[in-house]
């Protein structure tokens, strides 16, 4: 018998089915606002075409929505890219947000971008995330940028298979393997941050930031 208490999947063998479940009825942690550290680290690069990679509830597309950027928000969820797509219109974003739902261990949006932003793409289920990523480098217009940002240790409030590790940003970088003459690491550290989780506990978290742009 598998202990759910302890299983990441919540007892699911499907990965649309577990993330249909999470964001239905409006679920997922932080909605209304974008994660902590996306106002800071795209501060400079300015508004454009960005992909937003697993958009869950839609804080982070909201966010660009609202600073000019029109953006494809994709998930695997069709409860969570319709619901978004609903409180999108409802802010007046309705022309700058284009959803579609996507498994991203199957289909990528089509398009180019100015920026791909990746926030905590972590899945309990099989996912080749270096190759997810290596498309979304592809998907880059000259002068474009990806941005992924992982968790880098357990919050008191995840639930993990004991002895996870999270792999580094600079692990990420040498993963993906691009060619320098193209590519180019603006960042790649580990910074720490005071976090709330779902249930007001608060802990000191550290994210993982790797920052990279096509020449």
């Amino acid at each position: 018998m598998t202990d759910t208490a302890h299983d990441p999947t919540g007892g699911h063998t499907d990965a649309n089915e577990f993330w249909e479940e999470r964001y239905r009825d409006g679920g997922g942690h932080g909605g209304d606002r974008p994660n902590a550290r996306l106002p800071e680290l795209v501060a400079d690069l300015g508004p454009g075409a960005v992909l937003d990679l697993a958009c869950g509830p839609g804080g982070d597309t909201l966010w660009f929505a609202g600073h000019g950027w029109h953006v494809t928000a994709v998930d695997i969820s069709s409860a969570a890219t319709t619901r978004l797509a609903e409180r999108a219109a409802e802010r007046g974003f309705g022309d700058r947000v284009r959803t579609e739902r996507h498994d991203l261990a199957e289909t990528f949006p089509t398009g180019e971008f100015d920026l791909v932003s990746a926030f905590y793409l972590h899945t309990p289920f099989e996912l080749d995330r270096v190759s997810v990523l290596r498309t979304a480098a592809r998907a880059l217009r000259p002068g474009g940028h990806l941005l992924v940002v992982d968790h880098n240790d357990v919050a008191p409030w995840m639930s993990v298979d004991d002895g996870h590790r999270f792999p580094t940003p600079q692990e990420i970088a040498d993963a993906l393997a691009l060619d320098p003459a193209e590519w180019t690491t603006v960042r790649a550290d580990r910074p720490r941050r005071e976090a709330t989780g779902p249930d007001g506990t608060t802990a000191t978290v550290t994210d993982g930031v790797l920052l990279i742009r096509r020449s």
